[in-house]
């Protein structure tokens, strides 16, 4: 059953927020008075629908419907998750929490974008405070996975786990405080940051770009897959964090930092950094620096997804979750009919699988295609755990046909024969579409190796079982067209 949220507030948090609910199948409904609400929403939207499908390797669910609405009642009609990001003024967040307390029902929770104000202060007097939570997301919503869940003894257990259920199944991480503060957690970080790279611009020691590149070419990218403790344990070598701690502990009584002093606030520092920020970037528009950032963004977390960690472990482990909904089997039991091919593959072309003429590279066609083998071979029961123990396939030979060209965003989909599966040799036939386009074939040679002895062997008597009974299964279906074709020869 589809599910709905509802979005009060559509600007660049509310739409990100619109944005990751819709394209992971929820029902969108949005409330806000600004007549340019829907322009706003619309261009997030086409950034979202650019970028977030091809961040994991699982197609997402069919887009949820996207409807506006002239009140906060009917926004909120029917709705499981209500998230407010209206401006950062407790008066009018109070506004907008007494009408939710007149319609939203008993069973949704309310979320707050909030990056400031506490839990206790969004549910002060009202009868549903049990059901109001801080849940503060980072830009762009729809790409970024932390959200910072924090709550109050007013909060339910019940509530609580709702609140991180819904979040997780969207393919996000909440991040559950409870013990609430200023600004949260991460924030506090932020401003720390902040307040030194203010100093360090006033006081000339470097410009906004210098500091941005000492962040994103140093430990912007460690802070991504590792955090700070993590980072700072490996820096301490085998020793590990003591070790490190006592290396560097006593550097907190140095006067590195002004952490505790700000410059202050006038139009002296403000044209300052504002002019060396448009020295800086201000040859993009702000579109095109959106973009560049969603590319980036995508790529980081997909090279972390290909070593399961950080944010990529995340990704892949929604992935997963997805499955079966996206009509991928794990196993000979799932598979709904074994006399047709079977779907080994369902995803969209990422932003990094194209090439200089602007459709997918010739090698990922053979990745997407090494993927479906991939599946076939779990399916059969050569999975994980069995290669672990020591068996595995190798293969032998591979032969691509590219019949039409695809492009980043597309959906694609493979289908997947077994033309034989006797012995050590299984023979697989994959079909690459794009809805009912046909873009490419595959026919692969593989043979069952000892990982032992890197040499040829028959499969357990399991794996064999299954490949024959999908091969048996298979033969029934027409030859395909270019089955055992060599290359140049007439189709």
């Amino acid at each position: 059953m589809t599910k709905t949220a509802a979005i009060i507030g559509g600007g660049v948090i509310g739409g990100g927020w619109a944005a990751r609910f819709l394209l992971n199948g929820w029902n969108v409904r949005v409330f806000d008075p600004d007549p340019e609400a829907g322009r706003k929403i619309g261009a997030v939207l086409d950034n979202a629908r650019r970028s977030l499908p091809g961040l994991g390797n699982v197609a997402l669910p069919a887009e949820g419907q996207l409807s506006w609405h002239a009140t906060i009642a009917e926004a909120v009609e029917g709705a499981d998750w209500v998230q407010e990001s209206v401006p950062e003024r407790l008066e009018l967040k109070q506004k907008v929490y007494g009408e939710l307390q007149q319609h939203v029902g008993q069973g949704a929770v309310i979320g707050s974008s909030t990056s400031g104000y506490k839990p206790s202060q969004l549910q002060d007097g009202f009868a549903n405070a049990a059901q109001i939570v801080v849940a503060h997301p980072f830009n762009p919503v729809y790409l970024m996975p932390l959200v910072e869940v924090v709550t109050t003894e007013a909060n339910s257990p019940e509530v609580i786990a709702k609140a991180k259920e819904i979040i997780t199944g969207i393919g996000m991480y909440p991040l559950h405080l409870k013990k609430e503060i200023d600004a949260h957690v991460a924030d506090r970080f932020l401003e720390a940051v902040w307040r030194e790279a203010l100093w360090l611009v006033k006081d000339g020691i470097a410009t906004t770009e210098e500091i941005d590149n000492a962040i994103r070419y140093g430990f912007g990218i460690r802070w991504a897959q590792m955090g700070l403790f993590e980072t700072y344990r490996v820096a301490g070598g085998e020793a590990g964090m003591k070790h490190f701690l006592a290396q560097f502990g006593p550097c907190l009584s140095w006067p590195w930092t002004k952490l505790m002093d700000v410059p202050e606030y006038n139009d002296e520092l403000v044209e300052l950094i504002a002019g060396q920020s448009d020295a800086q970037s201000g040859q993009y528009s702000i579109r095109e620096l959106e973009r560049i950032r969603d590319d980036n963004l995508v790529g980081i977390m997909r090279a972390l997804g290909a070593n399961d960690w950080g944010a990529g472990a995340l990704q892949n482990a929604h992935d997963a979750a997805r499955m079966g909904e996206a009509g991928l089997a794990r196993s000979m039991a799932e598979v709904d009919d074994i006399t047709q091919p079977v779907q080994t593959l369902n995803r969209v072309v990422p932003l990094d699988w194209t090439d200089y003429n602007g459709h997918m590279t010739e090698s990922r066609y053979l990745d997407a295609f090494a993927q479906s083998t991939d599946r076939l071979m779990e399916i059969i029961g050569c999975d994980a755990e069995y290669i672990a123990n020591g068996g595995s396939y190798f293969t032998a030979e591979t032969h691509i046909r590219h019949l039409d060209e695809v492009h980043a965003g597309d959906p694609i989909q493979v289908r997947t024969r077994v033309i034989l599966g006797q012995g050590k040799k299984m023979h697989l036939w994959h079909e690459m579409f794009s809805g009912e386009r046909l873009l490419a074939t595959g026919e692969h040679m593989l043979l069952h190796v000892d990982l032992k002895t890197r040499r040829s062997a028959p499969p357990a008597p399991h794996v064999e079982a299954n490949l024959v009974a999908l091969a048996e299964a298979h033969a029934a279906l027409p030859a395909p067209d270019g089955l055992g074709r060599a290359i140049g020869a007439a189709r």
